[in-house]
């Protein structure tokens, strides 16, 4: 007796009904603020190129927000008092965007503030911030950064914002990323339970004031590892020699820096 064997084949591919809203000149939305307050959880914003004085608070999950060409600026307006993009979701992902000039008046503005779950950010440039980066306190999230860069951020006015400052999360995880030029704060700050910074180049160059290039105030897990580590000749921790190939995942604390 003959068997008849059927085969099914099963695609996978992005969640059922997500779609791909677009924004720029001639594209569904003028502004990234409008894509973002009409996706659904999974959507995709693409932004295309272009300068927009613009920003968004983004309440969805699983939230892609990339851009697309190069190109592609958000800049000087902050939403909420905070941050050109707030993130209140899960799980979301920010791609190939440049972040600038934020500046609020508690001295905290970022480029994007955390305040949800998981968050990746990829391929983004953080230039001339008070914070590039601001995480709020979660045990269960985590914030992971590849291959990024951030340039000319920080300040130390009333209180002291960072490159990057995540406040109590369970991992912050910097990778392959680049950081220039950091004014008074610290290149990286991590209250984190685990903290990871592996690959990436930290230095105050010939300009940047920067205090630490890792700070881990509260201790924790720490892995530091196969980064080129630089401090320049205004730093405000005059202690840590002018240039290392490494650095122990150590608290290098310098006074007045919080």
């Amino acid at each position: 007796m003959r068997r008849m064997i059927t085969l099914v084949a099963l695609c996978i591919g992005p969640a059922a009904g997500a779609a791909t809203l677009h924004v720029g000149p001639g594209q569904q939305f003028a502004l990234p603020s409008q894509a973002v307050a009409a996706a659904h959880d999974g959507d995709t914003v693409a932004i295309h190129p272009g300068q927009y004085f613009d920003c968004a608070v983004v309440r969805r999950n699983n939230l892609t927000i990339e851009g697309v060409g190069g190109g592609v600026v958000m800049t000087d307006k902050p939403c909420q008092g905070k941050a050109l993009l707030v993130i209140d979701g899960h799980n979301v992902t920010i791609r190939g965007l440049t972040l600038q000039r934020v500046r609020v008046p508690d001295h905290n503005g970022a480029g994007i503030r955390a305040e949800g779950g998981d968050l990746t950010v990829e391929d983004t440039r953080f230039v001339n911030n008070q914070n590039g980066l601001l995480a709020a306190s979660n045990p269960a999230a985590t914030v992971r950064v590849v291959g990024s860069t951030f340039i000319g951020n920080g300040a130390c006015a009333g209180s002291c914002a960072h490159g990057i400052y995540v406040n109590q999360i369970k991992l912050l995880d910097v990778e392959r990323s680049r950081f220039l030029g950091t004014r008074e704060g610290h290149h990286i700050k991590s209250r984190a339970l685990s903290t990871r910074v592996v690959g990436c180049d930290i230095e105050d160059g010939p300009d940047g004031t920067a205090s630490y290039l890792i700070d881990i105030p509260n201790g924790g897990n720490a892995v530091i590892a196969g980064n080129r580590l630089e401090k320049g000749p205004r730093s405000q921790n005059p202690a840590v020699p002018p240039a290392v190939d490494e650095t122990p995942s150590r608290s290098l604390r310098s006074q007045g820096c919080g």
